[in-house]
């Protein structure tokens, strides 16, 4: 990470998966992908990112799960925060801290926000009637009812929200309720909780969001619409026993902080560990108190409510702290029509995925199809030909085939060039124009466009080469030869640096080939010349062509 003191420090926060089961490629494609690009990019532009995210390992989904298996939470929490973080490093995501809502620290800032929030009143306590099975003889989180959802008919939508038309709900907004630990029919007993007073920032809240500029619009509308509707306050502690303890004891035992409070409050608390993890325990201001600093939210478009509505709230309750500059949510991945689910089994996972396909190949496929806008209908066929036609044979085949003609023809050396011809200042200014305009493209969070230009550059190169052909010059004309192949070189490796974001793995590859050194820090998102005279390595394939399967993901 840069130190240049000119450079803007980015808060990449990245939505935190439930520690409950394996993820699937839907959640990678909406939230953690999109999240890694942006902060890679960020790096080569030289500014100062700090990606952060962690598992939750709060919420009702595990102690469902856990009870289900017989076992304690934190046996659940243990064996998936693990698979994550194997799978993490397997994508190639860099993390500044992937941590987790279990540890000390984490506890300590969600405290000390709720302490804040209730000091200055926007906390209070309330009687309220909650469902309650008889049969178990217990309340029932949200995540313990399930029924038919008001807005969609869906039959299986859980009490906080519908699966199916991503609405959030209230356990009281179900139809036909039921416990999904024991089936019984829940009834409505009175208990005594904390509410977070959303009521109270509908104008600021309001005025805030209609001055944004540049957001998507689902987005915004989805949180105007929560705004225009009338906020409701909310309840904020559970009569659950797994989760952050609530720093009074107003209410006395049995009762929890709830997941929903505390799990967006994990940027702030990753941001003030992974500080401290360095030796510099202020660091973290720099991030959320500077007013230089942006903040970008990467998550799901089920998740903006809670990020672009009740997040804000608890910010401006608390003072002080920076607001979100954008809430790049994304739409859904689906399968065969239906919305990727891993507590439903749709989709194919991402251990599934890796075992499939090579990471930059798989990171490759899903940038190629994130669902930014829309939601996106994903099958391995498209997969294997996003693969196989695109980056093996444009991408790939590119770099193939100039490094392997440059060992034939200058026993890999990099031939001086002549004069250049407009063909071949055609395609260096298509490439640098690719940079600049795949730079605008991503600082603006339009990812799957970035990389289409930087494709479009590869296709170009790929046409000049077709154009100038130097299999046929090679012949006769050495010095055209040496001009295009130089040229080209030139081009690959400008190419590399707007592709680096997307395919970490191999664009190290493509310059260790050219004998490029690229700095850890600093900005590096420009086209590198490759020197005459300079050798490079051997030619070898970046990318297998994947084989298409009979089974669509």
């Amino acid at each position: 990470m840069s130190d240049t003191p000119s450079s803007t420090p980015v808060l990449v926060a990245v939505a935190w998966p439930y520690a409950s089961g394996s993820r699937h490629v839907g959640h990678i494609a909406g939230a953690y992908l999109p999240a890694d690009i942006f902060a890679r990019y960020h790096r080569a532009v030289g500014n100062r990112p700090l990606m952060v995210s962690g598992s939750d390992v709060h919420g009702t989904p595990i102690t469902v799960r856990a009870e289900e298996e017989g076992v304690e939470p934190q046996a659940i929490v243990d064996r998936y925060h693990a698979e994550f973080v194997e799978q993490w490093d397997a994508l190639g995501f860099d993390w500044d801290l992937y941590t987790s809502t279990g540890t000390p620290n984490h506890h300590a800032v969600t405290q000390d926000v709720f302490l804040r929030l209730y000091e200055k009143g926007h906390i209070d306590r309330r009687t309220s009637d909650q469902f309650y099975d008889p049969e178990a003889e217990r309340f029932l989180p949200d995540r313990y009812l399930e029924g038919t959802c008001p807005h969609c008919g869906y039959d299986h939508a859980r009490g906080d929200q519908c699966e199916n038309c991503g609405r959030t709900l209230d356990p009281i907004d179900l139809i036909d309720p039921r416990s999904k630990l024991t089936g019984a029919e829940p009834v409505l007993r009175t208990t005594e909780h904390f509410y977070l007073r959303l009521s109270e920032f509908e104008k600021p809240l309001g005025d805030w969001l209609r001055s944004r500029a540049g957001w998507r619009k689902h987005v915004l509308n989805f949180a105007l619409g929560w705004v225009e509707e009338g906020l409701k306050d909310r309840a904020i502690t559970r009569d659950i026993d797994w989760g952050v303890d609530i720093p009074v004891d107003d209410l006395g035992p049995g009762k929890k902080i709830y997941v929903w409070f505390d799990a967006v409050i994990g940027y702030l608390s990753a941001a003030k560990e992974w500080a401290q993890l360095r030796g510099t325990s202020d660091a973290w201001r720099e991030w959320w108190e500077n007013p230089d600093a942006e903040h970008y939210y990467f998550i799901g478009k089920d998740n903006i409510a809670f990020h672009a509505v009740i997040w804000p709230v608890m910010l401006l309750g608390y003072g002080g702290l920076n607001l979100p500059t954008d809430v790049p949510a994304n739409q859904y991945v689906t399968f065969k029509g239906g919305k990727a689910s891993a507590s439903r089994g749709v989709g194919l996972t991402v251990g599934e995925a890796l075992d499939r396909f090579e990471p930059d190949a798989l990171r490759y496929a899903l940038a190629a199809n994130l669902p930014e806008t829309s939601d996106v209908d994903l099958t391995e066929e498209e997969m294997v030909r996003r693969i196989n036609d695109e980056l093996v044979a444009t991408w790939g085949n590119l770099v193939n085939r100039v490094v392997s003609m440059t060992h034939r023809y200058f026993d890999g050396a990099v031939p001086a060039p002549t004069d250049l011809d407009e063909a071949d200042e055609a395609l260096l200014g298509a490439v640098d124009a690719a940079l600049v305009g795949g730079s605008e493209q991503l600082a603006a969070v339009r990812l799957r466009a970035a990389l289409g230009t930087a494709m479009g550059a590869a296709q170009a190169a790929n046409q000049y080469l077709s154009e100038k052909q130097p299999w046929a010059t090679a012949k006769d004309d050495e010095e055209r030869t040496a001009t295009t192949l130089w040229v080209a070189l030139q081009a690959i490796s400008g190419i590399a640096a707007a592709l680096g974001p997307y395919l970490p793995f191999t664009t190290r590859r493509v310059f260790a080939t050219l004998g490029l050194e690229i700095p850890d820090t600093g900005p590096r998102w420009l086209r590198l010349e490759v020197p005459a005279g300079a050798r490079i390595g051997e030619a070898e394939p970046l990318y297998s062509k994947v084989e298409p399967s009979n089974d669509e993901v």
